[in-house]
């Protein structure tokens, strides 16, 4: 693995080269290579755990694939994230008591604020990119119970692969993208009361267990970025390789009993419709650690 500093200050370009030519070389091509089946997600096998782990080492995602179908069983994330190694939970405001948020269309007062309880398309984002940096969302497990009755595809880039993108086309991009105050996240208030402070911080950021992550949404509406030429020349050319279907990505509808696992890779969702026979229903768990690497 490369020296993260290095990385993320431009320093030896050479050492830079040695990691982008290995991370090309490994990376999945197609959707296919991030899947794994696996018989219970609640007990894996030595062998679907190293698979799972092989892939999101070489993409930072994996798709699972169980005979589960829609089993609700809320253990099945949490079990899964035990045995990757993920450790504590994120306890987010439109959670479960037990930190498992089961995404629904939710029309009640507290989750009708917020895009994933609704069935409307949600541009490319990181998750918890609006946390503190003590709380930086590294990983996430996210299991489908029930797909919708049509739609809610998800878009997936792995974040390693954004950068070299972005560092290939300038390097001030990186530069610009790494400075502390580069994103703001304005402060949330409900009802008069600040539920949550502003988050400051770069866009590209040191990732738990020193590995590249990453702190980006492509809501155009209150998120402020630092006011200075190469910042908006960064964020310009984030967004041009956002809507270039040449930045390699991959589409994938999860199917009941399917999951994702990954390190916190970029991701979107397309708009979705329920009917009176089938509604959506996924259950997602963060994390403040990475994918175990072993």
């Amino acid at each position: 693995m490369i020296d993260l500093d290095a990385l993320l200050s431009l320093n030896r370009p050479e050492d830079y080269a040695r990691w982008r030519d290995q991370k090309l070389a490994q990376a999945p091509q197609r959707l296919e290579e991030l899947i794994v089946e696996v018989r219970d997600p609640r007990q894996l096998s030595d062998a679907e755990r190293q698979a799972l782990i092989d892939r999101c080492r070489r993409a930072n995602m994996a798709i699972y694939v169980s005979a589960l179908g829609s089993d609700p069983d809320k253990r099945i994330p949490h079990r899964l994230g035990e045995q990757l190694g993920l450790g504590e939970l994120d306890h987010n405001p439109g959670a479960d008591e037990d930190a498992i948020t089961a995404l629904s269309v939710q029309p009640d007062a507290l989750h009708r604020r917020y895009i994933p309880y609704t069935d409307r398309p949600i541009a490319w984002h990181t998750d918890g990119y609006y946390n503190t940096p003590e709380r930086q969302i590294n990983a996430f497990i996210l299991h489908c119970v029930r797909p919708a009755a049509a739609g809610g595809r998800n878009g997936l880039i792995d974040p390693e692969m954004l950068y070299i993108r972005l560092r290939e086309r300038s390097p001030a991009h990186i530069a610009a993208l790494t400075h502390p105050r580069a994103m703001t996240i304005p402060p949330n208030s409900v009802d008069g009361v600040e539920a949550r402070p502003a988050s400051i911080g770069p866009v590209f950021r040191r990732g738990e267990a020193g590995h590249l992550a990453l702190r980006y949404t492509d809501r155009r509406r209150t998120i402020q970025w630092r006011q200075d030429a190469s910042t908006q020349a960064a964020v310009e050319a984030i967004r041009s390789q956002l809507d270039d279907p040449q930045t390699p990505r991959f589409e994938a509808r999860l199917e009941p009993g399917w999951g994702l696992i990954c390190n916190n890779v970029l991701h979107r969702r397309s708009p979705f419709e329920d009917n009176a026979d089938q509604t959506r229903l996924l259950y997602r768990a963060r994390y403040y650690r990475r994918i175990a690497d072993t």
